[in-house]
């Protein structure tokens, strides 16, 4: 005689089934997921890095020039918003001087009294660190707003006092409005280099 094996399914364990029903769910999670993050203008949910902690009591081991400083450890750090008149030979400066109309040895010398200021300043000294949006440039170097441990405002003094320009590149522009007030500021009262050395015209680019 033959048996009709469809009338006679052989019976499942309750283990296979459970099993096979959260394979199922898990399916389904993934397939959200993916369908989540294809939906036009999703977002990341990396934390902003203005959310990052600030970095408490840094020591600055030497100042590379006006807006640049080199942390004990190695790290270098770009000061964000501001720009100072370049000290070294790069390629940078020749853009500037092309750019100005003024002479290299002119750059060079403003370039050398903006780090003299900012070696005042915090050459040697603990510093503290606080990120905007964006942590590091092109460069590696991190991008920081800066403070002593008194509470000054280390960019907004280098610019307050008249050796930077304001370098607003965004996103990194929390405290853009203000330095340019300050810049104009020092300007009518010819701070610093405005003194008596030529305006060169704000930043357009950071400084390598």
């Amino acid at each position: 005689m033959k048996i009709d094996i469809r009338r006679y399914p052989f019976p499942r364990s309750p283990r296979s089934s459970s099993s096979l029903v959260w394979v199922v769910i898990l399916l389904t999670a993934v397939l959200a997921l993916f369908a989540r993050a294809a939906e036009p203008g999703a977002r990341s949910v990396r934390p902003a890095a203005s959310q990052m902690a600030q970095v408490d009591s840094v020591r600055v081991e030497r100042v590379v020039d006006g807006d640049t400083l080199k942390l004990v450890g190695g790290e270098r750090v770009r000061l964000i918003g501001i720009d100072t008149p370049e000290l070294h030979e790069s390629a940078k400066l020749y853009r500037d001087a092309e750019r100005t109309g003024q002479d290299i040895k002119t750059i060079q010398r403003m370039g050398g009294e903006a780090a003299s200021f900012t070696r005042e300043l915090v050459d040697g000294k603990n510093v503290r660190l606080e990120y905007d949006v964006q942590p590091r440039d092109r460069y590696g170097r991190l991008l920081a707003y800066v403070y002593l441990e008194d509470g000054t405002f280390v960019n907004a003094q280098i610019i307050r006092r008249g050796y930077a320009y304001p370098l607003t590149v965004p996103p990194n522009t929390r405290h853009a409005a203000e330095f340019r007030r300050l810049f104009e500021e020092a300007r009518r009262s010819r701070a610093g280099l405005w003194a008596s050395g030529p305006y060169l015209g704000e930043g357009h680019e950071p400084s390598r």
